[in-house]
């Protein structure tokens, strides 16, 4: 074995002391890569309950990295065998085995301290949404809602997310500071309906149904304001005009609580079709296939017969 070193020094310049150490630290990685395999077969050959079979598992993978990266560690720091050093490079190598466990508790410590949500807020995160109704030192359980069901409502299930998916995750806030969000509801008209008399109706139905809402939202902005740049030219409800393939859209555009807007929006709907219902001149679009004759059904004065 002297003779290979000598050789390999001789032509790569590589010292004795190197190469040994080298070496060394490569048979450690290799016993204990086996030892793993080994103590996992055995696992896997005499724990038939899944969970535990995985538990088992993890803990053997932990052993044996904390295991390599103190062998290793002794090798190359040959003048460091104190307990001190071998405790640093164990901790080291736990550190590493435990990285997401280490992240969920950072992120525990970031929940806690900086308040991105507390208990009782609406968010999402990791496309999941819901309201926050547990925060732990490695995870936080949301009570879903929407997924399935076609509304801001709960679907029952709880879901656990680890705390360390903050650093990673966009997150929405729908109720702190200012416990108001914006909503539309688009009405979609035919070319033939009186869509100004349409509209006014729709303003008023706005006004009686969510004009509370705008008065309560200038307070909170004013609060929210203090601590985020949040600035809005007018909080009061509003409907806006646009053309499309099928008819005239009517879109109505107001504030309402993000718990409530379900409910709201259903309040509205419903006086909308019982104001509509009561004139003959307003009628909802939908996808139809129509002949249109220019001569007949044209402005006065403007036939394109030839």
């Amino acid at each position: 074995m002297n003779i290979v070193f000598e050789t390999i020094q001789k032509h790569y310049g590589i010292g004795v002391e190197l190469q040994q150490k080298i070496l060394y630290s490569a048979i450690i990685i290799l016993f204990c890569l086996i030892l793993q395999f080994a103590a996992t077969r055995l696992v896997n050959r005499n724990i038939d309950d899944v969970k535990r079979r995985y538990q088992a598992r993890r803990w053997i993978s932990l052993f044996t990295a904390v295991l390599m990266f103190a062998l290793i560690g002794r090798v190359w720091l040959q003048g460091l065998r104190s307990l001190t050093t071998v405790l640093g490079i164990a901790s080291a190598g736990l550190l590493i085995a435990l990285q997401d466990v280490v992240a969920n508790l950072a992120g525990w410590v970031f929940i806690i301290s900086r308040k991105p949500f507390i208990v009782g807020d609406r968010i999402e995160i990791s496309g999941v949404k819901g309201d926050v109704i547990d925060i732990r030192m490695f995870q936080f359980s949301l009570l879903e809602i929407g997924n399935w069901v076609a509304a801001d409502q709960s679907t029952g299930r709880i879901v656990h997310i680890p705390n360390g998916k903050i650093f990673r995750e966009l997150q929405y806030n729908f109720t702190q500071s200012f416990e108001y969000i914006w909503h539309e509801i688009p009405v979609l008209l035919t070319f033939e309906s009186d869509w100004r008399k349409a509209k006014g109706i729709l303003e008023k139905i706005a006004i009686e149904k969510t004009g509370s809402f705008s008065k309560m939202a200038e307070k909170e902005i004013s609060k929210a304001a203090e601590k985020y740049m949040i600035l809005f030219s007018t909080l009061a409800p509003i409907v806006y005009t646009t053309v499309k393939d099928c008819g005239v859209l009517l879109t109505m555009r107001y504030i309402t609580r993000p718990r409530q807007r379900r409910n709201t929006e259903q309040d509205i709907w419903e006086n909308i079709l019982d104001e509509f219902a009561k004139h003959s001149d307003i009628d909802f679009a939908y996808p139809t296939t129509r002949f249109y004759n220019n001569p007949t059904e044209g402005k006065p004065g403007e036939s394109r017969e030839k």
